[in-house]
């Protein structure tokens, strides 16, 4: 019995296998990069302090208005396919003030599926929506560590009804 191919076919998914548990722990780099990206549909960016990051509302690591421009340690980790992302920073002097969801109640946020070994495991106590921008955001205070995630939720100010929306009924004649 040739034994060649159970060896190479075991050593494959050794390989593989090894591979899946090693590139979610290793650090950024060209390939785990592509793989987020390709794989994953997920990216991910750090900046020293938000002022490092773009401010073009639709630039892919672009942060929300609402983030103090002196926090500092900014990750932010976006899905390709839509508008999820998790984002985690450290206040600076300037504190981060209170929710703004006076346009409107604001919506259940479920936590969007993106995967970051920088983000905590749970984090249900003292949330609160955040709404002004154009996604509405959750967000948790720990000390001076902010975490903020959106599953691509619009604001209620930035959901405005259509002009024209509301027609008056037709009559048939």
């Amino acid at each position: 019995m040739n034994r060649r191919p159970l060896v190479v076919a075991a050593a494959t998914v050794g390989v593989l296998a090894t591979a899946a548990f090693a590139l979610p722990n290793l650090p950024p780099n060209p390939v785990t990069d592509t793989i987020d990206s390709k794989v994953y549909k997920e990216k991910g960016k750090r900046f020293a302090s938000a002022a490092d990051a773009p401010t073009r509302e639709k630039a892919p690591f672009a942060l929300p208005s609402w983030i103090p421009k002196d926090a500092t340690d900014v990750r932010i980790r976006v899905r390709t396919t839509g508008e999820a992302r998790l984002i985690r920073f450290t206040l600076g002097a300037t504190p981060l003030d209170g929710p703004q969801c006076g346009a409107g109640a604001p919506k259940p946020v479920g936590a969007p599926a993106l995967h970051a070994k920088w983000w905590p495991g749970s984090l249900r106590e003292g949330v609160r929506a955040e709404c002004r921008g154009a996604h509405q955001y959750q967000v948790a205070v720990r000390g001076k560590r902010v975490y903020a995630w959106t599953d691509g939720t619009p604001s209620p100010s930035s959901v405005r009804p259509r002009e024209g929306a509301a027609s008056t009924p037709r009559t048939h004649g």
